[in-house]
């Protein structure tokens, strides 16, 4: 059966399904919005987009309408949260809130923001609703986006920050253009996770861990280091054409690297498009008519003729077919090829003794 467009947003997110709760979320809205004055009401429902309309406005544009200043709103918002929190309808349902608490806890304990939200909620007026739960609770924390991590929630405030702590010196250990299986980084940040429960050390919170650091990412091909990584930054055709002539373990012909890139990536790349890409790029080395390999295999640039000439001055002088045997190792070419290169005196000598020297 085809995944939906849903499905695949929680299983992107590591959640196999959205969660399941025994109260209905939108009747839990109404009757704690019930306790609230009715201007500080107004303000929660524009707020966190609890009304008919599930956009949800800032300070200053409820402000604006109202004629109020931003602090002011944000004073009666406050007044409204608190006016909930010390109803007897809050006390009432706390149950309701541990159930939430719970399904937090099974996540995870601590998860980025927007992939909680999409478990919690099946459209946008079911994640504001729960957006408006969490922060009524005090068991629920949010930690705003920073410059080493995305906006997150937790639930247990000892655990998150020793996953904060792994997390960052798991990236310290990584150097800059390293790329390892997700098997190897999963246990890297094993290694870091002491102090933390075994009860989540599984793949899945593993995974979801990791996507809470915004210097730490995966390739398509499910490859993890730093998001600065080439191999792991993929913007462009050049990008996928390196993952995939990496995945083929051996040169490609230029028309084949499309076709890759269209299979793995679902990325339209249109052949000469490609061949511009690689030939631009010092990641890709053209061993033979239209044939690319990756620099970092060993594979020098130049044509036959440097080769040739790279090969005679690193091992010195040496006889045909000793030559042909080391150019065939560097290139995908006939003999031929690299005997009319061989015998163009204006670049090599053959000595008496039957070797060949560069002139």
């Amino acid at each position: 059966m085809k995944k939906t467009t849903k499905t695949k947003k929680y299983a992107k997110a590591g959640i196999t399904a959205p969660a399941s709760f025994s109260f209905d979320s939108a009747a839990l809205v109404k009757r704690l919005l019930a306790v609230v004055p009715e201007r500080a009401r107004d303000v929660l429902v524009r707020r966190f987009g609890l009304g008919s309309n599930p956009e949800r406005e800032t300070l200053e544009a409820i402000g604006d309408r109202s004629g109020i200043t931003r602090e002011r709103v944000r004073q009666i918002e406050a007044v409204g949260l608190d006016a909930v929190r010390a109803s007897k309808v809050f006390k009432e349902t706390r149950n309701l809130f541990e159930e939430i608490a719970r399904y937090i806890n099974s996540l995870g304990v601590i998860v980025p923001e927007e992939t909680l939200l999409a478990a919690l909620g099946k459209d946008e007026k079911g994640r504001n609703r729960f957006r408006f739960f969490l922060m009524l609770d005090s068991a629920f924390f949010r930690e705003r986006e920073t410059s080493d991590f995305l906006a997150r929630w937790h639930v247990d405030s000892t655990t998150a920050k020793h996953i904060h702590d792994a997390l960052s010196k798991l990236y310290s250990s990584l150097p800059d253009d390293e790329v390892v299986t997700e098997g190897e980084i999963l246990d890297r940040f094993l290694d870091e996770l002491k102090g933390v429960n075994d009860a989540y050390k599984n793949e899945e919170v593993l995974k979801r861990w990791l996507s809470l650091s915004k210097h730490i990412g995966k390739n398509p091909l499910s490859e993890w280091g730093r998001v600065s990584a080439p191999a792991i930054r993929t913007k462009g055709i050049r990008d996928y054409a390196y993952l995939a002539i990496k995945r083929h373990g051996s040169p490609m012909h230029f028309s084949e690297v499309s076709k890759a890139i269209a299979t793995l990536f679902s990325k339209k790349a249109h052949i000469a498009t490609t061949h511009n890409e690689l030939i631009k790029d010092p990641r890709f080395v053209l061993v033979g008519r239209g044939l690319y390999a990756l620099t970092e295999w060993g594979y020098t640039p130049g044509v036959v003729r440097d080769v040739i000439r790279e090969t005679i001055e690193k091992e010195g002088p040496m006889k045909k077919d000793e030559i042909i045997k080391r150019v065939k190792k560097a290139r995908f070419v006939k003999d031929n090829t690299i005997l009319v290169n061989l015998n163009d005196s204006r670049y090599f000598k053959r000595m008496k003794d039957g070797r060949y020297s560069a002139v």
